[in-house]
């Protein structure tokens, strides 16, 4: 039985994770830690567990096997780096950090202490991107010349009961969040089309602030692959009602998703008409991978240049919206 503290619960999916700890049957919740003392201990009588008020103490816990961090990603680093030299092992929410420096960094101590760490990037186990991904490498769609995603949701759109919408006011805090939609909710399309798209090339971004005035809350990236293939990520929370799209374009054919509804179209099957493939199985949760790897020291489907790709982009939309210009991968 592997026991786990939570750190933090600042993220939307702090709970979501918890959950996952209790159904899991290797897993025992033994200690809360959070930033802010009265939302931690609330949690913890919740849970039914101990609060701990000092971060240290979780870290000096040697019966503590893993920690579960939903902390603010300005934290990150040095929450995730001491919990690796204690030797726990990890699992975060996305992002794992602001930059690509200090990505390699908190990697460089995870590796050195020999302990897992997994950082949330769950499409990559839906049915539908297995399916995609693998349509991509049978060559069903012929050479990709197009990849488009977009999510959105009404989170900063007034709500019954909130003016300013359902997220939390903190996920527009800049210095918290290290921006706004594209960072947080646009995190999904960068690490599907980084999958799907390959090396980047250059980045050209527009993180617009349609609403709200202090960060992104409506943004699209055009991405130009190495392979001359163009990207299109968009990310929103000022949209209602928009569903989840994915559609790849390529010489042979095209595949467009619709949430979890899949169609192809291609010259090499079925006549060249509409249909509605077989989707593969799901693979199983990162949360459970991130568990199966620490009991039997397996491979995760989520790898380390998932982790860093993810932020790479990040910080090549940032650097061309601020500079109004197209940012090539170096960032020159």
């Amino acid at each position: 039985m592997l026991r786990v503290a939570l750190l933090s619960r600042w993220h939307v999916h702090a709970d979501e994770y918890a959950g996952y700890a209790k159904e899991n049957p290797n897993v025992e919740i033994v200690k809360v830690w959070d930033e802010k003392e009265a939302r931690g201990m609330q949690w913890a009588r919740e849970l039914g567990v101990r609060f701990e008020p000092q971060i240290a103490d979780i870290f000096n816990d040697r019966s503590i096997d893993a920690v579960i961090v939903a902390a603010p990603t300005v934290m990150h680093k040095e929450i995730i780096s001491r919990a690796a030299m204690a030797g726990k092992h990890i699992f975060t929410e996305k992002i794992l950090a602001f930059t690509v420096h200090d990505c390699n960094a908190i990697y460089e101590v995870v590796e050195k202490n020999n302990v897992k760490l997994m950082v949330s990037l769950p499409r990559l186990m839906e049915p539908y991107f297995l399916y995609a991904q693998e349509a991509i490498h049978s060559g069903l769609v012929g050479k990709v010349n197009t990849l488009r995603c977009k999510v959105a949701h009404d989170g900063a759109l007034p709500a019954e009961n909130n003016p300013n919408g359902w997220l939390p006011e903190s996920f527009f805090d800049e210095e918290l969040c290290g921006g706004g939609a594209f960072v947080d909710f646009g995190a999904h399309p960068i690490y599907i089309t980084n999958r799907l798209g390959g090396e980047v090339k250059h980045v050209s971004a527009n993180l617009s602030k349609f609403k709200n005035d202090k960060v992104d809350d409506n943004s699209v990236v055009f991405v130009e692959y190495t392979s001359g293939a163009i990207g299109i990520l968009e990310a929103s929370f000022v949209t209602r009602k928009c569903p989840f799209i994915l559609e790849i374009f390529g010489t042979e054919g095209t595949i467009r998703i619709e949430d979890s509804h899949v169609k192809i179209r291609s010259t090499r099957i079925h006549d060249g008409q509409w249909f509605e493939p077989q989707l593969p199985e799901r693979k199983p949760m990162a949360f459970t991978q991130w568990i199966e790897s620490i009991i039997h020291d397996t491979e995760t489907d989520i790898k380390k240049e998932d982790v860093i790709r993810l932020t790479e982009m990040n910080e090549l939309a940032a650097k061309s919206h601020q500079e109004g210009r197209r940012v090539f991968k170096n960032l020159n």
